[in-house]
């Protein structure tokens, strides 16, 4: 790599580290492309992106950024996940970890705020933006159908009563 290509790379790791809502870096020693593959498309498929590149670039693209407390992480062969949902990168790295061992997360960053192994873990068993919508839309949406049954309720109770009256007294 020559100079202008090295400044280009870490240009664009510095704005993956300045518009991503969580980074996640592991450590992928005995990957094949094959599996790397699949790491890549999940990832893509849930919004994200892996990106692989030389340390020594990424630790210069960190410096001044918020999560710049990575940058001790980045030894050895790593690989970082990034995405702009908080979640979405830690849930697909910890999906794919359970099923590939040679995947190693050594910890990440959300923000300014620094993540162990334990951490991105507890951060993938948080639910997605989307989920937390669902959830807000449905404590909204609960109350209108209970006010909706609970004035249905009594006038089809009235009318019970009204027809085992009308019964009673025509036998």
């Amino acid at each position: 790599m020559d100079r202008a290509q090295k400044e280009k790379v870490v240009e664009e790791l510095g704005q993956i580290f300045e518009s991503s809502g969580v980074v996640v870096v592991a450590q992928y020693a005995g990957l094949t492309v094959a599996e790397m593959q699949v790491l890549r498309a999940r990832m893509r498929d849930a919004g994200g992106a892996v990106r692989v590149a030389k340390n020594k670039l990424a630790k210069i693209a960190l410096e001044g950024k918020p999560c710049a407390s990575i940058s001790d992480l980045l030894t050895g062969m790593t690989v970082l996940a990034y995405s702009e949902d908080p979640v979405a990168a830690a849930k697909v790295v910890q999906d794919f970890t359970k099923e590939n061992q040679k995947l190693v997360v050594l910890g990440g960053a959300m923000g300014a705020s620094a993540l162990d192994p334990a951490g991105v873990k507890a951060v993938a068993a948080m639910p997605s933006r989307e989920e937390l919508i669902a959830q807000v839309v449905s404590c909204i949406g609960a109350p209108a159908s209970n006010i909706a049954g609970a004035i249905g309720a009594p006038a089809s109770n009235i009318a019970g009563i009204l027809s085992t009256l009308e019964e009673r007294e025509a036998a």
